[in-house]
């Protein structure tokens, strides 16, 4: 990866868009939406790792039962 990774026009405006909606909030809304988005970042890892074990075959066959 010597290339770094670029952002597309399309991600660049939602990132533009996504900033004035935080700009727009107050502290207490800010804070509390930060929170939920940690939540489903950490949810989101999860559900890729679980993906990979199961793609890999590194897990039991829990999810065929």
């Amino acid at each position: 990866m010597s290339q770094p990774i670029e952002l597309s026009l399309e991600q660049q405006f939602s990132i533009r868009s996504f900033q004035t909606q935080v700009e727009r909030m107050s502290r207490e809304q800010a804070q509390e939406f930060l929170i939920k988005l940690y939540e489903q970042m950490l949810m989101r890892e999860n559900m890729y790792k679980s993906f990979i074990k199961h793609q890999w075959g590194l897990e039991s066959n829990s999810w065929s039962q």
